[in-house]
């Protein structure tokens, strides 16, 4: 009897530690895509200049390299299902919408020249499966 009540309390307390690891292991992910999102959620709002958006479009670009985010044979970064982040600017006066490589390979600073006082505003955030932020679309103000 006193056998079987200690198997049974020991395999009760073994069960209690992996659901207890496993919490732990779940919050320290959760902590870390928290954190990992607060970085490009600051701009998920209206009213950001043209200055923000180049600081976003670099944030994404080290976060591209730093996770080795493939690129196609035209220099854009192939979207993962983990950790690439793409970023899209919609300019009202022409009507089109850039993506952050076609920017960046302008040059950021013609960016800044040009749109740098433009207020922008976050028009759509999407996310992957694992919770972290994929794209960012932002859209301009002013014509």
């Amino acid at each position: 009897m006193k056998k079987t009540l200690l198997i049974i309390c020991i395999v009760f307390l073994s069960i209690m530690f992996i659901l207890f690891w496993n919490l732990k292991q779940v919050q320290a992910v959760n902590r870390e895509v928290q954190r990992f999102n607060s970085q490009y959620e600051f701009y998920n709002r209206e009213g950001i200049c043209g200055i923000d958006i180049t600081t976003v479009i670099n944030k994404a670009y080290d976060n591209n390299e730093k996770f080795g985010v493939k690129k196609d044979e035209s220099g854009y970064y192939i979207p993962d299902n983990e950790n690439s982040i793409n970023i899209y600017v919609k300019l009202k006066n022409t009507g089109k919408t850039y993506k952050m490589e076609n920017i960046k390979q302008a040059n950021l600073e013609s960016f800044v020249t040009f749109f740098g006082e433009v207020e922008f505003k976050c028009d759509k955030i999407e996310y992957h499966k694992n919770g972290k932020i994929s794209v960012m679309t932002f859209e301009s103000l002013e014509n």
